[in-house]
C-alpha cells in the first residue's frame, strides 16, 4: 500500500497504478520554524522544527511510557551544504536500561510517492484507525483509537517519509528529481538511518527494517547500500509486507509471461471468495484450493504459455478447462484473450454479470462502474474504501497528538515523485527492475540477517505467487525467510483476524532462533 493505487479513470494504467493506494495530497495547518526574514534553503539559515512529547499507553497488557520526536533531519554533503529534509517520527521506550539489546525498526511505506502513514495509523505505531472490513469507510468522523497491537513493546519504532512524501523534501540546489529513483532513494534514506544511529547512540541496537508495497523494493535497495555500501551497518531483519522486488512478475506485455503465471492463484482466491468456483472446489477450502492453483499454474499453464501456437487443440482445450475452473471466467472469455488474463481486466470481468467490480488491493472488495460493459474499472473500491480514514486519521494524530506546527503542504501521496521515477539501478536502465538480488547478497554477507514475508492470498497489486517465484531464484537463503499468508488483501492489517495474526507472526520475528 504500500500500498497505494491509481485513481486515474481510464483503462490506460499509469506505471505508479501497479503498486499504489488511492490517495489524495493533504494540505495542513502546520507551520514550519524559519528566521523571519525570507528565507534561504542554506544549512546555516534552516531551523529544523523537532516537537518532543510524552505519552503513556497500554499494549497486550503491559504499561508502556515513551517519547514521541516528530521532526525534520537536514541531510548535507560534504561541504555542509544541505540536501534534503527528511521528516521522521520517532517512538522511544522510556524504562529501557540497555539500549543494546533494544531493537530499532525503520519503518516507511511505498507508492514510490507514499508518506508512512498505512503502517503507521494500521499496524505499528500507538494509534490505530479502524476501517469496516471489505467496506467503503465512508466520511468523518473515523474511529481512532489506541493501537493494542502496536510493536512500541518489542521495539523502538521511526518512521520515515522519502524526500517528496509527507513534509520531506529537496533543499538547496538539489531538486526533488535528483532522489526520485531507485539508488539515489535509497542512498538518502541509509544517509538518514546513520544520522539517526549517531543522534541517538543507537550503533549497537539491534536493526530491523520494515516496508510495504515498493516500500520492500526499497528495503531490498536499502540493505544494499547500509551493509553493501560505505556505512557498513549490518541489519538483523527485514519485514516486506506485499512485496515486490522482481518487476518482471507485474509486467504485462507480449512476450513477458511471468505476470499471468504469477498472478493465476490469486485469481483462484478470489474466484473461490465471491463464489465463482463449483461446490467440489469449495468443499476443498480455500488453502487446498489455492495450492491446485499453484501447481497448474507453475506446471501446465507455465508450459502451455511457453508453448504458445506450438500447443495442440487437445492440450489447448484442457488447459482452458482447468484455466476456466480456478479463474471463475468462461471457457468463451478465455478463447478471446488467448488464455492470457490480466489483473486489470480480471477485476472488471469477475462479477461483470452482477454489474459488480472488484478490489485490485483486496479483491475482496466490490464496487460499481459507470459502464458496466468497460474493459478496466473506473477505480479500485479497496483504495476508496479506506483512503478517507487514514488520511484524516493522520492528520488528525499529527496535530492533536504529536504538536507538530510545520505549514507546508502533508504529501500522503506525491503524483509528482511517482510519475517522475527512474527506474534505474547504479546508472543502468533496466527494463524490468529487480533488487532481489541484493537480498541474498546481504544474507552471504551476514549471516544473521532474517526476512519476514506477510502475503496477502487477496492482493492483486502484490500477488503471493509472484512473490514465492521470486524468492525461489535469487540467490536468496529460503532458511532464514519466514513466509506468511493471511485472508485479506494488499494491507491485510484492515481485516481484524489477519491483523491479530500478523501482529503474532512479526513479534516472534524479533525473537532470535
Amino acid at each position: 500500500m504500500t500500498p497505494l493505487l491509481s485513481r486515474r479513470r481510464s483503462s490506460a494504467r499509469p506505471l505508479w497504478s501497479l503498486f499504489v493506494l488511492p490517495l489524495i495530497v493533504l494540505y495542513s495547518s502546520l507551520s514550519y520554524a524559519e528566521p523571519a526574514k525570507k528565507a534561504e534553503d542554506k544549512a546555516d539559515k534552516l531551523v529544523p522544527e523537532v516537537v518532543k512529547t510524552e505519552h503513556k499507553m497500554t499494549i497486550q497488557g503491559q504499561k508502556v511510557s515513551y517519547q514521541a520526536i516528530s521532526g525534520e533531519t537536514i541531510l548535507k554533503d560534504d561541504k555542509d551544504e544541505p540536501l534534503a529534509s527528511i521528516f521522521s517520527i520517532t517512538y522511544l521506550r522510556d524504562d529501557v536500561k540497555d539500549s543494546s539489546k533494544r531493537p530499532v525498526t525503520f519503518i516507511f511505506n511505498g507508492g514510490p510517492g507514499s508518506a508512512s502513514l498505512w503502517l503507521h495509523m494500521g499496524l505499528f505505531g500507538p494509534k490505530r484507525v479502524v476501517v469496516p472490513d471489505a467496506k467503503d469507510d465512508g466520511a468523518a468522523p473515523y474511529r481512532i483509537e489506541s493501537n493494542d497491537h502496536s510493536m512500541l513493546d518489542e521495539s523502538d519504532l521511526v518512521f520515515i517519509d522519502p524526500v517528496g512524501t509527507g513534509f520531506s523534501r529537496a533543499l538547496g540546489d538539489k531538486k526533488g528529481a535528483d532522489f526520485w529513483d531507485v539508488k539515489e532513494d535509497a542512498q538518502s534514506i541509509a544517509e538518514f538511518i546513520r544520522r539517526w544511529l549517531i543522534e541517538h547512540k543507537r550503533w549497537n541496537s539491534p536493526k530491523y527494517l520494515a516496508g510495504e508495497s515498493y516500500g520492500t523494493t526499497r528495503a531490498a535497495a536499502l540493505v544494499n547500500e547500509l551493509q553493501g555500501g560505505w556505512t557498513d551497518i549490518s541489519v538483523n531483519g527485514i519485514m516486506l509486507i506485499s512485496s515486490i522486488l522482481d518487476f518482471s512478475h507485474a509486467r504485462y506485455q507480449p512476450g513477458n509471461n511471468q505476470p499471468y503465471i504469477g498472478f493465476l492463484p490469486t485469481m483462484a482466491a478470489t474466484a473461490f471468495y465471491h463464489n465463482k468456483v463449483s461446490a467440489t472446489d469449495k468443499a476443498l477450502g480455500l488453502e487446498a484450493f489455492i495450492e491446485e492453483a499453484r501447481q497448474f499454474a507453475i506446471k501446465d499453464y507455465a508450459l502451455a504459455l511457453l508453448q504458445g501456437s506450438r500447443l495442440t487443440p487437445e492440450a489447448y482445450q484442457a488447459v482452458r478447462q482447468s484455466l476456466a475452473r480456478f479463474t471463475g471466467l468462461s471457457e468463451h472469455y478465455l478463447d478471446r484473450v488467448n488464455l492470457r488474463v490480466s489483473a486489470s481486466r480480471y477485476t472488471k470481468e469477475l462479477l461483470r454479470e452482477q454489474d459488480l467490480t472488484i478490489g485490485r488491493l483486496d479483491s475482496r472488495y466490490t464496487g460499481k462502474d459507470y459502464d458496466s460493459g468497460g474493459d478496466s474499472t473506473d477505480d479500485d473500491p479497496s483504495g476508496y474504501g479506506i483512503d478517507g480514514a487514514y488520511t484524516a486519521a493522520m492528520h488528525q494524530y499529527l496535530y492533536d497528538d504529536l504538536g507538530v506546527t510545520l505549514s507546508r503542504p502533508f504529501n500522503v501521496l506525491s503524483v509528482d515523485v511517482n510519475r517522475s521515477w527512474n527506474w534505474n539501478i547504479s546508472g543502468k536502465q533496466m527494463h524490468y527492475v529487480n533488487v532481489a538480488p541484493y537480498l541474498g547478497q546481504a544474507q552471504r554477507e551476514n549471516k544473521d540477517l532474517r526476512i519476514f514475508v506477510g502475503n496477502g492470498y487477496f492482493d492483486f497489486a502484490t500477488p503471493f505467487f509472484a512473490t514465492e517465484n521470486t524468492f525461489a531464484d535469487n540467490g536468496i537463503d529460503n532458511s532464514r525467510v519466514s513466509m506468511h499468508y493471511y485472508k485479506a488483501g494488499h494491507m491485510m492489517y484492515v481485516e481484524p483476524e489477519s491483523l491479530t495474526q500478523l501482529v503474532k507472526d512479526i513479534r516472534a520475528f524479533y525473537q532470535p532462533k
